[in-house]
């Protein structure tokens, strides 16, 4: 991944100038066996038992993570402690990031997500049971959260890479779409699933979830990763022309210390501008997401939006990503990806600043909805490149390291647009967070050689 994507050539089938010609079909007939067709995604088992799988377990872990703040506050009836929950699950993502790439790729992947599966039902039950005998503490669901936090960089990237393995690369785009589907339909309906469920019990959400992790763990146990497939062909001296014996890829060479840093992920991503460019215009953009959500919702509150109002409000961001999802293969296909990362910039800096216009829940409904349009596109953007152009062997580590990057400054965001809002209001808050964005957008488009960038050979 080194290598520039501007600079990547363009696959054709070309002849070698040092080519012999072929004698006639006449004299050596050949037999050339037909290629055979790619099977359809929606017939590929493998893929459709992970993709239910983590579907299952989205949804579980979205009731979940939406009941996680109420039951603390429910508990201490304050804000302060149901926020660090939030802090201390995303702290500890950062933190096990980087190490989990690496033991990701030392590790079996399939046997990885099993183990990460495994531990968070059992987490997250510990919290069902714990309620159901009287003994959940706020302390209890601290630990929690880091635990979930910690456990979830392990089992991203194995699953990541065990959809890679099932999928033939010519339907990667597609897959990866088609997890987007999952994440934004998980996202629009976890949190009403889970604010039922707390109505009935409030256990009842993380007994959900747990059962969820564990569907994800069966699906993971039935699917086998198929062998690779040899990938050069070599014709033995002195055998004939049809005999020629296929050699399966040579192991990948044993790493030297500087590969096996922690940091080597981020090196890779640093060592590409396409990636480089995407990835600082989304950190600098996720600073401020948490943010403005917190922003807009104090606004709709300071406009006398009932929570049903707000919820409305809130969900304009799951129905723009599902939407988007469609618009991905198209993108991928007529954009490059360059300029496909800016044209989404522009998109989201030109929505932003409109949140502030108080036009009620479905204007945000809308403005949000719009704004995301484009986020599917934007990940399924980075997942290819990584696939295209990172060595499998390296592959763990380089995804736990965008999950890192682009997820850092969260929480100084969180507490930087906490303070905003005290001091200077929900409308300021948004506005600077707008001016925020668009400096993202400027640094990354004023890069000549990323608008010059083009899809890497698969």
């Amino acid at each position: 991944m080194s290598t520039d994507v501007a600079a990547l050539p363009e696959t054709r089938n070309s002849t070698p100038a040092t080519a012999v010609e072929a004698p006639s079909t006449a004299q050596h007939p050949t037999t050339t066996p037909p290629v055979a067709p790619l099977t359809p995604l929606w017939r590929n088992w493998r893929f459709q038992l992970l993709w239910i799988g983590s579907g299952t377990a989205f949804l579980g872990l979205g009731a979940a993570d939406f009941a996680y703040p109420l039951v603390i506050l429910m508990m201490t009836h304050s804000p302060a402690m149901a926020g660090l929950f939030g802090f201390v699950q995303m702290a500890a993502s950062i933190l096990a990031g980087l190490p989990a790439g690496v033991l990701v790729d030392r590790w079996d992947r399939r046997h990885t997500l099993i183990a990460a599966e495994a531990a968070r039902a059992l987490v997250t039950g510990s919290v069902a049971a714990a309620w159901a005998f009287g003994h959940l503490t706020v302390v209890h669901l601290l630990v929690v959260g880091g635990l979930l936090g910690a456990l979830s960089p392990f089992g991203s990237a194995a699953r990541m890479l065990m959809v890679r393995a099932v999928v033939p690369k010519e339907q990667l785009t597609r897959a990866l779409t088609q997890d987007e589907v999952r994440s934004a339909a998980t996202g629009l309906a976890g949190p009403p699933l889970g604010g039922v469920l707390l109505m009935v019990s409030r256990a009842l959400p993380f007994l959900f979830c747990a059962i969820t992790f564990l569907v994800s763990l069966c699906t993971a146990l039935i699917v086998r990763i198929p062998a690779a497939r040899p990938t050069t062909a070599t014709k033995q001296p002195g055998a004939p022309e049809a005999a020629v014996t296929v050699a399966a890829a040579a192991p990948p060479a044993p790493e030297t210390k500087a590969d096996n840093s922690i940091f080597r992920g981020v090196r890779e991503l640093w060592a590409n501008r396409t990636m480089r460019a995407a990835l600082t215009m989304i950190s600098l953009m996720n600073v401020g997401g948490t943010a403005l959500f917190l922003a807009v919702i104090v606004l709709l509150q300071n406009a006398g939006t009932s929570p049903r109002g707000i919820g409305i409000a809130a969900a304009g961001e799951a129905v723009g990503t599902l939407v988007g999802t469609a618009l991905v293969g198209s993108l991928h296909r007529r954009v490059a990806p360059g300029m496909l990362l800016i044209a989404l910039g522009v998109l989201f800096v030109a929505a932003t600043p409109l949140l502030a216009v108080p036009w009620g829940p479905w204007w945000v409904f809308a403005v949000i909805g719009i704004a995301v349009l484009g986020v599917p596109a934007m990940r399924v953007l980075i997942d290819v490149l990584i696939f295209r152009q990172v060595p499998d062997e390296q592959r763990g580590r380089t995804i736990t390291a965008v999950m890192t990057v682009i997820t850092i400054g969260i929480p100084f965001g969180t507490l930087a647009g906490g303070l905003c809002l005290q001091w200077f209001g929900a409308t300021a808050t948004i506005l600077a967070v707008s001016g925020l964005n668009l400096v993202a957008l400027v640094i990354t488009a004023a890069d000549a050689r990323l608008r010059a960038a083009r899809w890497p050979a698969t």
